[in-house]
């Protein structure tokens, strides 16, 4: 497998969690992080690296937040063979009925874990279009949802990034739903490829170094899984677009505004 294809970005807002989870990481690939301490995150962040990855050779980009633990890293790399074979451009966990706390949309997936087919979506990536499809037709997809374990409503759009997705299903792409346990903790989730362990989610990276259970939490899995120190950590490349505050500001004055105009 080609490495110089594959890249990893993380959009971060705790850059100490980030030190301690990024040596876990896949070894070998290009690491990209978008700073999100500004407040970019979700549909944003992924517009944002749309825009800044665009023509660089990236073939397939795995996406994992700064709470990710990998126990398997190298098994992403197996994740896209499998992806190339058998035509699937979306890999991920749903975000309704698999975790015990997110009971939305099954038909998208959670981006703290995912693997998209950067070099087929870029080719038909358009902004506009993507934030046109932040609806869900009831019975629009066939996916069988009967063996899920948790509550989900099927028509929900809670997460604004649930456009991208949408849209992709309506274009025809194919998605790879992994499987997915609740930790003891109530909180974290394990993702599973083929019954083997991969990865554990921890959740609540705003909270690490500030709130106390949920940094002893965190802490107590990354103690459990062993440091992959005999690769020195690839170096990444951070992109922060230092406007993106003051727009959102000016975008919800605007909105007030507008209202205020039409009452």
């Amino acid at each position: 497998m080609d490495k110089s294809k594959i890249a990893l970005l993380s959009t971060v807002i705790n850059f100490e969690l980030y030190e301690k989870s990024a040596p876990l990481f896949p070894q070998g690939i290009q690491k990209y992080i978008i700073d999100g301490r500004n407040g970019m995150h979700g549909i944003h962040s992924l517009h944002y690296l749309f825009q800044k990855l665009k023509g660089k050779g990236i073939e397939w980009l795995i996406m994992a937040d700064e709470d990710v633990l990998f126990t398997q890293p190298d098994a992403v790399f197996s994740l896209i063979e499998i992806m190339e074979k058998q035509n699937y451009s979306v890999c991920g966990v749903r975000d309704g009925g698999v975790i015990a706390h997110r009971n939305y949309n099954p038909y998208a997936i959670n981006t703290f874990f995912s693997i998209l087919n950067f070099k087929a979506i870029e080719k038909i990536y358009h902004k506009a279009t993507i934030q046109n499809n932040q609806f869900c037709r009831a019975g629009e997809f066939s996916d069988d949802l009967s063996q899920l374990p948790y509550a989900y409503d099927a028509e929900s759009t809670f997460e604004q990034y649930y456009c991208f997705y949408f849209w992709l299903r309506r274009q025809g792409h194919r998605f790879l739903f992994l499987e997915s346990t609740t930790e003891p903790d109530g909180i974290a989730n394990s993702v599973y490829v083929n019954g083997e362990k991969i990865l554990t989610h921890t959740w609540y990276a705003r909270s690490y170094g500030i709130n106390t259970k949920h940094t002893d939490r965190i802490n107590a899995f990354l103690k459990e899984v062993p440091e992959h120190k005999s690769q020195p950590m690839d170096s990444p490349i951070i992109f922060k677009k230092s406007t993106f505050a003051m727009e959102q500001r000016c975008k919800k004055l605007l909105a007030k505004i507008r209202h205020k105009l039409k009452s």
